[in-house]
């Protein structure tokens, strides 16, 4: 019986159908040459660079869409406050911003930074920019510290009271406050605006103003205010117990309402003080722009706008002319329904002045509409901007001015002042 096992010469076959394979598979090393040295090294670097593909995706992450914004922001922030500064006061149009209140530019550079820590690859140039432009916003505003009297003011001191009384107090309960308020005062000077009431109807459940009412409350002002001259211009009241010199251009037209759409918006009223005649503006200009009119739809709105604001630069024109032909010094305070009246020069050397004792910027007037649409319980907003300015020229100095008082009987603060009239040095051909 046959052994089973290998055949004989298989170790032999093996060794040389290996020995072919191996011979067989010599060759390819041959196909793909090893790379050279030098070619390596080439090739190398290559791996180690991410490649001019990788670097907008890098740089992609790092300006993410949040830095993006608000850089872009700030770009359009800095050239609208430059426009600002350079168009207010100049071109009628720029109107639609001058009604944002003044806070904002200091409120919208301050929320910037406060997301300037978020842009890293940039929060270090954005944070310089966005620190001016506060600064900015913040002097533009009128933050800052004013003093309370001008520098040594010498001579007779004519204390002024000027508010706008909020349509005569016509739905105040209690009218016997009111003037128990104007008499507290005690000035010598009284500048008072609003001196009317105004007609309401009822359309469609909302109360509506319609027109203005003359009024005639004189015999209740003389026996309040004993040894006061009187002095009305349709819807402008001056008291002075200081001795009237002349009261120029005070005749108002007769006819129907003339008397309050046609008539002057500035009083003047020369008055003896210290021994110079000074004249005292009383000035009530209309309001620039009613909210209230959207109701009625774009057009009524547009219409309406374009009446006020013409309105409003008539009788700041018409002022401007007065002073410019007026020798005496004078002054002029009351409600300009501005809120950026110091960009606004009235010419004839006239100055603003800001009320002192205070790092906050100046504000008279709510947030409230002053067509008579709001009742007086829904007027709780804050006060954001100054409608009340004062402006002198000439020598005459200002010793103290206040913004205060008179909130809890009007949509305006009253405006508080003591003019400082220097008795004028004889002349040289005169000794």
């Amino acid at each position: 019986m046959a052994a089973s096992g290998p055949p004989a010469g298989g170790s032999s076959a093996r060794t040389a159908a290996d020995g072919a394979t191996d011979r067989d598979a010599a060759p390819e090393p041959a196909q793909e040459p090893a790379p050279e040295p030098a070619q390596e090294a080439e090739r190398e670097p290559e791996r180690a660079d991410p490649g001019p593909a990788e670097e907008p995706e890098a740089a992609g992450r790092r300006w993410c869409w949040g830095t993006r914004l608000l850089v872009a922001g700030t770009a359009f922030w800095t050239a609208l406050f430059v426009l600002h500064v350079t168009l207010i006061g100049r071109w009628q149009p720029w109107l639609v911003v001058e009604i944002v209140p003044p806070l904002t530019a200091v409120v919208v550079p301050l929320l910037m930074l406060a997301a300037v820590p978020f842009a890293r690859p940039v929060r270090r140039w954005l944070s310089v920019v966005l620190v001016l432009l506060l600064l900015a916003g913040a002097h533009l505003a009128g933050f800052g510290w004013t003093g309370t009297a001008s520098d040594s003011a010498r001579g007779t001191e004519v204390k002024v009271f000027a508010w706008s009384a909020d349509y005569w107090q016509m739905a105040a309960h209690d009218k016997d406050a009111f003037y128990d308020y104007l008499r507290r005062q005690d000035a010598d000077v009284y500048l008072l605006h609003e001196y009317l009431n105004w007609n309401y109807t009822n359309r469609d459940e909302q109360q509506v103003c319609t027109s203005p009412v003359l009024i005639d409350d004189k015999a209740r002002l003389r026996a309040e205010f004993p040894g006061y001259r009187l002095l009305v211009q349709g819807e402008l009241l001056t008291l002075t117990r200081l001795p009237v010199v002349a009261a120029p251009n005070q005749r108002v037209p007769s006819e129907g309402e003339d008397w309050y759409w046609k008539g002057s918006k500035s009083q003047r009223t020369d008055i003896r003080a210290g021994g110079r005649t000074v004249s005292f503006y009383n000035v009530h200009l209309p309001i620039r722009f009613r909210p209230c009119d959207l109701r009625y739809g774009w057009d009524r709105f547009r219409q309406a706008s374009e009446f006020q604001e013409d309105w409003w630069t008539r009788e700041l024109r018409r002022l401007r002319a007065d002073l410019r032909g007026n020798s005496h010094p004078a002054l002029v305070a009351g409600d300009f329904n501005a809120a950026w009246m110091d960009h606004y020069p009235l010419g004839a050397g006239m100055r603003p002045h800001d009320p002192g004792g205070s790092l906050l910027p100046a504000r008279t007037w709510p947030a409230c509409e002053g067509s008579c649409s709001l009742p007086r319980e829904w007027r709780v907003l804050p006060q954001l901007w100054r409608f009340d300015w004062l402006f002198t020229n000439g020598d005459l100095a200002v010793s103290d001015y206040r913004l205060r008082g008179g909130e809890s009987l009007s949509d305006h603060t009253a405006q508080r002042i003591r003019l400082v009239v220097p008795r004028k040095e004889p002349s040289a051909h005169a000794r």
